[in-house]
């Protein structure tokens, strides 16, 4: 009974479909994708960053 299987999610992909409609769901997926993205930049560029703070704090400290 609690097992999810191929019916239950196609049952819930059409209610999603005629709650949202084709085009809004595109958006929505579109969206998604585009905050994922962003998401992803912004953690791999972060081991960066921070490095180049602690750098530049270490700097000033031994001055």
């Amino acid at each position: 009974m609690g097992e999810i299987s191929i019916g239950k999610l196609l049952i819930v992909g059409l209610i999603f479909v005629l709650l949202f409609g084709t085009k809004k769901l595109r958006t929505l997926g579109s969206d998604l994708g585009y905050a994922l993205k962003g998401f992803q930049n912004a953690v791999k560029d972060e081991p960066t960053k921070a490095a180049a703070a602690i750098e530049k704090e270490t700097e000033e400290t031994t001055r």
